[in-house]
């Protein structure tokens, strides 16, 4: 018997999840003859639907309808939850740890197989600023939204009970830095829902809020066009936002933001979104890498001049035919990821079966980006639009793109009874912490005081 094709895909994430799906399907005879087989290797058993994580910040949509579960939608794959640390790509074969190996003991573990995609994604890009390990959060995961709704809320009960106004002013202030989408729509619906918990509190108004929007260049969403970048900051503005353009944050020790422009904000949240960065295990692979550290692909999405390995999405380096312009490579972004997948498994597909391959070619559509509830900014195919319609674009766009049919459902479900029903506004912060209530529960009574005064004996006055 012929031993089967093993294709290891690294990474359950946008190229990973969608690769191992669109190869289901591609290789449904190879699978079912068990001439070919699909390993996918992931942190989590998960694929998290990003553009979501705002919405699910602010209640709009449950976090659990935000992930994918891997083992339902890649139901002829075998998963292993677990972390790649290197690969030998001479030998075929990567080394990896699992939860297992963990319990064991017994270290590192080596997989073999014959086709590698690669696709581990991307990291928050953070630089050496003093207090942002410290006191920082980021916004790539959804433990990250939801710990951030938590916190925020939070801060307004804090606000709410203490009677230090130096407390109540770091408590009501928000420092997002970085004016992409994360940062923006982040900023921007937290700050939605935030407006609408105050009126349930009997001393906060909304105006008590602050929230500063920290940018390095001179404009934020790019991808939108300036003329709708503009709007978005009137946007903003308007609802009391402090937008701050050309400018950095230089250290957030002790719980205050210091910006470049040299003002002093106190506070207890600083939100960092300020780009991406490819994964550490990039670096380990010892595939080829441009100078950004990214992996260098052919059109085709092959690794440049490596045999039997493949990569797209964020980690990868994939010329933009349609640039016109030797040497541009396609944006690392979702609309360029998930259209990789679609030639990325149809090529491995054909390489298996000896049949040509074909290159990647997708001009950008445009952009879509949330401002909260009914607003939004959209530039999609030359077409500008604001307001409710780009809100309206937003939603309909990634309810398309968001996997499986039961996603959809319960998404527009969420989004029904939302239009229908008040916002949730409890916060779960015990949810971080969730063995707390039964270890001080668990926890051996304090020793009984001695009742003796001091310097006396029982009953009688010291003296």
């Amino acid at each position: 018997m012929t031993e089967p094709v093993r294709i290891l895909v690294v990474g359950g994430g946008y190229v990973g999840m969608y690769t191992a799906l669109r190869l289901q399907r591609q290789l449904k005879a190879e699978l079912r003859d068990r001439t070919a087989e699909i390993t996918v290797v992931t942190p989590e058993p998960y694929m998290t639907y990003q553009p979501f994580l705002p919405e699910a910040a602010a209640g709009s949509i449950s976090p659990r309808h935000v992930v994918v579960p891997l083992r339902r939608v890649l139901d002829r794959c075998r998963i292993v939850i677990g972390e790649v640390h290197s690969l030998d790509h001479a030998k075929r074969t990567a080394t990896l740890s699992t939860l297992a190996t963990e319990e064991e003991g017994t270290g590192h573990v080596r997989l073999a197989y014959d086709e590698l995609v690669i696709a581990p994604g991307s990291v928050s890009r953070t630089l050496p600023v003093p207090g942002l390990a410290d006191h920082a959060i980021g916004f790539k995961t959804v433990e990250e939204a939801i710990g951030l709704r938590n916190h925020v809320i939070e801060q307004m009960d804090i606000a709410s009970s203490t009677r230090d106004p130096a407390i109540r002013d770091a408590a009501l202030t928000f420092v997002f830095v970085g004016g992409g989408y994360a940062g923006v729509e982040a900023l921007a619906e937290l700050e939605d829902m935030a407006r609408y918990t105050a009126r349930y509190y009997h001393n906060l108004k909304p105006e008590d809020l602050r929230w500063v929007l920290v940018e390095a260049t001179d404009r934020i969403l790019p991808e939108v066009g300036e003329e709708m970048g503009r709007y978005a900051i009137r946007e903003l503005r308007g609802r009391n936002i402090d937008v701050r353009l050309g400018t950095r944050l230089e250290s957030c020790e002790n719980r205050v933001a210091v910006l470049s422009d040299g003002t002093r904000l106190p506070t207890r949240t600083v939100v960092w979104t300020a780009g991406v960065r490819p994964a550490p295990l990039v670096a380990a692979t010892g595939l080829p890498r441009d100078e950004r550290g990214r992996i260098v692909c052919t059109a085709r999405l092959t690794v440049d001049g490596v045999d039997h390995a493949w990569a797209a999405g964020d980690a990868a380096a994939v010329p933009d035919v349609t640039a016109g312009e030797p040497g541009t490579t396609c944006a690392p972004n979702a609309q360029h990821a998930v259209r990789q997948t679609k030639v990325l498994a149809e090529n491995i597909a054909a390489s298996l079966r000896g049949q040509p391959l074909k290159d990647y070619a997708h001009s950008y559509a445009g952009s879509v980006a949330s401002l909260g509830l009914h607003k939004g900014v959209a530039h999609v195919y030359g077409r500008k639009l604001k307001g409710y319609p780009a809100w309206f674009m937003h939603r309909a766009y990634h309810l398309s793109r968001v996997p499986t049919f039961n996603r959809k459902a319960r998404v527009l479900a969420e989004w029904t009874l939302s239009g229908l029903f008040k916002r949730e506004i409890v916060s779960l912060g015990s949810l971080e912490h969730p063995r707390a209530e039964f270890e001080l529960a668990a926890a051996p009574p304090p020793a009984p005081k001695d009742p003796s005064p001091p310097d006396g004996t029982p009953g009688e006055p010291a003296g």
